[in-house]
């Protein structure tokens, strides 16, 4: 096995989930070229400096004309690649058309339930995505089928940080009067695929949160992260909360950002890309709102974190959501709806587990 691609389109989070994968194949095939492709400029970020990379194409698919996009996958023909890998979740028809265009010899896709007779053209092995297990694990299970095995003693995100990213965290920190603090971190957005912003926690909850939070502990400072696709969020949230103890750190990039993420003592969203960064970075108290989207494939690659449960969603995670390309099922106010209903005094009561104890009213 000598030159190896791992095709990571889906999304920044789902890259960041098949670094172990890369980690695995560099310890079986030291020898090896060892590329990824992904989408997103941001996954591509969370890939730069790793080494177990050769190189890291990028090409954004979905922004690009098809005739673009064409050219692209078939101007890497000309690496001929041994093997690629769809790591998964890549249930869109669309990622086994790229990995057909760019042609390795062998091309290795989970089966999703939207397979049918034109997968049998575009990939030459499969195996069945278990719902039931981490997608690190349902990425690991690749291993066998080229003739590898698993290594690592177990599977974690991988992100190597600069110098330059650590020592801006830290610098923002001494500026705002935060070093040593310890402090809450909130992602509130929720992707801007098909319709995964609607499963968004409502911003008025997280405004009442807030609120509340500030009012029982003063002395919490709480740091509002986001990405381009989030700005409108943020504006809203700025401005019905700015001053106090509420920050909105403009992060240079998603590195930045990780290395931020890195020192907070507490971090709570839903599942996006900054749900697996807090995973990655290991903050100490990791809240998880539940969402029907929230299956065992994408938690938190960790065992020491909270979801706080959500009434509506109740265990039923597949009924919402698969991946087979298919947005979650339901009406928007139907989503919006079961969002709602994760209370603010559920999140609250979840948080104050961690948090001093409330001063005595005067």
């Amino acid at each position: 096995m000598n030159d190896i691609l791992v095709i990571a389109l889906a999304g920044i989070g789902d890259t960041l989930m098949a670094t172990p994968l890369l980690h695995e194949l560099r310890l079986n095939f030291p020898g090896a070229r060892i590329d990824a492709l992904t989408m997103w400029p941001g996954a591509a970020a969370l890939l730069e400096g790793n080494p177990h990379l050769d190189t890291l194409h990028q090409h954004h698919f979905l922004k690009s004309s098809r005739f673009a996009s064409v050219r692209f996958a078939l101007g890497m023909r000309h690496h001929r690649y041994d093997v690629s890998l769809n790591a998964h979740p890549q249930g869109r028809h669309g990622y086994r058309i790229i990995a057909r265009l760019i042609g390795a010899k062998r091309r290795l896709s989970h089966t999703y339930e939207n397979a049918g007779w034109l997968d049998r053209h575009l990939v030459t092995d499969t195996l069945p995505q278990d719902y039931t297990v981490h997608a690190a694990e349902n990425n690991a299970r690749f291993l066998p089928l080229i003739g590898a095995q698993r290594r690592l003693p177990r599977l974690a995100y991988e992100i190597y940080l600069s110098a330059v990213e650590t020592t801006w965290a830290s610098e923002y920190l001494a500026h705002h009067g935060l070093e040593g603090a310890r402090w809450l971190g909130i992602h509130a957005g929720s992707g801007g695929t098909k319709n995964l912003a609607l499963r968004r926690w409502p911003l008025a909850h997280y405004v009442e949160l807030v609120t509340r939070l500030g009012a029982r502990h003063p002395e919490l400072p709480v740091l509002f992260f986001g990405g381009p696709e989030d700005r409108a969020a943020q504006a809203e949230l700025f401005g019905r909360l700015r001053g106090g103890r509420v920050f909105f750190p403009e992060c240079p990039s998603i590195r930045h950002a990780a290395a931020l993420v890195e020192r907070a003592h507490a971090f709570l969203s839903v599942d996006t890309a900054f749900m697996h960064l807090a995973a990655a970075m290991q903050v100490p108290h990791q809240f998880v709102i539940e969402t029907p989207t929230l299956n065992p494939c994408i938690m938190p690659l960790r065992e020491d974190w909270v979801r706080i449960p959500n009434p509506a969603v109740a265990g039923r995670h597949l009924d919402f959501y698969r991946y087979d390309g298919r947005p979650i099922a339901g009406t928007p106010e139907e989503i919006r709806r079961l969002m709602e209903g994760v209370t603010v005094d559920a999140v609250a009561g979840a948080l104050g587990k961690i948090l001093p104890a409330s001063r005595p009213q005067s």
